[in-house]
């Protein structure tokens, strides 16, 4: 079965005290020690980022591994990803992870996983590479369409509440037809799909939730919280 949980904001990352969204997507391989492996290159594979996931899942039940494309422990990358239960992408700057991913044929290597029935999970630059465009702040100041991976049809769009310039950014962009509509999360919350569809949306925080976009109108779409 084929599925991505897509985090607006959250995890480990963000809230490190609130493990409902990281052991949500645990849960999701229905193993008692799934094996997860981190791909940090979104912030240029930083020790501090990689030492967070660390902190955090070692203390879960699960086999937590990461893979730097920067210092690769590997020659056999696609084994190793391959033989995961989990990838788990982190974020950062998107259009250098894809160019960087692309130069290692990672791009491909996440398809293969994904097809296999790996769950791909991700936040923030996580999060839109798995869709056909996403909004990004990689280019700087201001915030920009950008083409990604496409293992998921429309437009993502994360950090829709916890950054002031992400929504009026993304409602202009869709309206302009400058981005394909599609879905915002707000920090806190997870897009679960199950093949190409959207299965399920939750949350770590009781009010946060997502918006789905297609031209001018903008549809809130309530999540799930996972605290009840």
């Amino acid at each position: 079965m084929k599925q991505i949980i897509a985090l607006g904001g959250g995890g480990f990352s963000m809230e490190p005290d609130n493990p409902l969204l990281d052991q949500y997507i645990l849960a999701q391989t229905n193993k008692p020690q799934p094996k997860i492996c981190f791909i940090p290159t979104a912030s240029g594979d930083a020790d501090s980022y990689i030492k967070r996931f660390y902190d955090f899942f070692e203390k879960q039940a699960c086999v937590p591994s990461h893979m730097s494309l920067f210092k690769p422990h590997t020659r056999d990358v696609r084994g190793f990803l391959l033989s995961q239960d989990i990838i788990y992408v982190g974020g950062g700057n998107t259009k250098n992870m894809l160019a960087i991913w692309r130069e290692w044929g990672l791009d491909s290597i996440l398809q293969e996983a994904w097809e296999q029935g790996i769950i791909l999970a991700g936040i923030s630059a996580g999060s839109i590479c798995w869709f056909e465009e996403g909004v990004t702040d990689s280019y700087g100041d201001g915030l920009e369409p950008l083409r990604c991976l496409g293992f998921l049809k429309g437009s993502n769009c994360p950090h829709y509440d916890g950054e002031p310039e992400r929504r009026p950014a993304y409602q202009k962009l869709v309206a302009a037809g400058q981005i394909k509509g599609g879905i915002a999360a707000d920090d806190s919350v997870a897009l679960h799909y199950i093949g190409d569809a959207l299965h399920r949306i939750v949350s770590s925080r009781p009010e946060a939730g997502a918006y789905q976009l297609k031209g001018a109108e903008e549809i809130s779409v309530a999540a799930t919280y996972l605290g009840q």
